[in-house]
């Protein structure tokens, strides 16, 4: 793989990534991987120093999470609706009771 960036922006990476905590350190890695075409893992961990095996599990990680992401908003929706009824079924049965 031909290196994709210039030097210089190669050094403003590495500064950035610097400047990160740990978990920020990996999904930025994972970011420039995603933009990179077929064998950016392994330029991105040579260029950030950064574990091969970790970019592979934060981008497992990331790709697990955004499924949770789908299914709580599923769920969600679903006890939303479960509420509506609830609160429509007591207006019912309280909107016959007046108080004295």
């Amino acid at each position: 793989m031909k290196i994709p960036y210039k030097k210089s922006v190669e050094e403003g990476m590495k500064k950035f990534y610097d400047t990160l905590s740990e978990k920020d350190r990996r999904r930025y890695a994972v970011l420039e991987v995603m933009k990179l075409a077929y064998g950016a893992k392994q330029y991105i961990s040579d260029l950030l120093d950064c574990d091969y095996k970790t970019i592979e599990r934060e981008l497992s990680d990331l790709e697990n999470e955004e499924e949770l992401k789908k299914k709580n908003k599923r769920c969600w929706g679903r006890k939303k609706a479960q509420v509506r009824k609830r609160s429509k079924n007591r207006k019912e049965f309280f909107g016959g009771v007046k108080g004295s």
